[in-house]
């Protein structure tokens, strides 16, 4: 678990190398700033069917899961009724999990809700990263869960989120550019550290 020369040979966590679609997820999209309530509601979605299964698992099935739940849109979703979760557990695209299709949809009335009371998911979630930190040296380094992704799970929890547990909301926070998890020396590391102080900038976070 350490860095390991991708298709072009320059060092990448190693988790994403031999696979073109993992790597091409890891050099332009994980851990790089997501302010976009859309976007942080596709990944808040995706991280609960992960539940049990791999991120690359997932990632292969994006495409299906975008076209099932309406891009993602969170208006659409909210709307979803009994007749779209039979349509969702048919559909071979998607992780057909009944409880994870009903979460998703809990998830996007609760982003609604959250909406239309002034607020956003971005202006919940991004208060909870914590302060910049060196890279990891090894996958070894990396926990599954710290302080803040346990009180962003709560804060979700009791804001009608599901599926959303501390381990979840870590791997959520690396995605979304909240934490900085490439590994030191890893080749797109410190564009996205550029990229992540930036955003904090702009959001007032320290």
């Amino acid at each position: 678990m350490a860095l390991a020369a991708g298709a072009d040979g320059a060092p990448r966590c190693w988790w994403c190398v031999g696979d073109a679609l993992y790597q091409r997820y890891h050099d332009r999209e994980w851990g790089r700033p997501v302010l976009d309530d859309r976007a942080l509601f596709e990944k808040l979605c995706l991280e609960g069917f992960q539940a049990g299964l791999s991120w690359l698992t997932i990632l292969r099935k994006r495409e299906g899961f975008r076209r099932a739940f309406a891009g993602f849109d969170i208006d659409r979703v909210a709307r979803f009724g009994d007749d779209d979760v039979e349509r969702l557990m048919a559909d071979g695209g998607i992780v057909r999990n009944r409880a994870k299709i009903a979460a998703a949809i809990a998830n996007a009335r609760a982003a609604r809700a959250l909406i239309d009371q002034g607020g956003s998911l971005t202006a919940l979630v991004w208060p909870f990263a914590p302060p910049l930190a060196p890279g990891p040296r090894s996958g070894d380094e990396l926990p599954s869960t710290t302080r803040q992704s346990a009180a962003l799970s709560r804060a979700l929890k009791r804001g009608g989120f599901r599926f959303v547990g501390p381990t979840t909301a870590y791997a959520f926070m690396q995605a979304m550019g909240l934490v900085n998890d490439h590994l030191a020396g890893c080749v797109v590391r410190a564009e996205v550290a550029a990229e992540q102080a930036a955003a904090r900038a702009a959001l007032g976070v320290g």
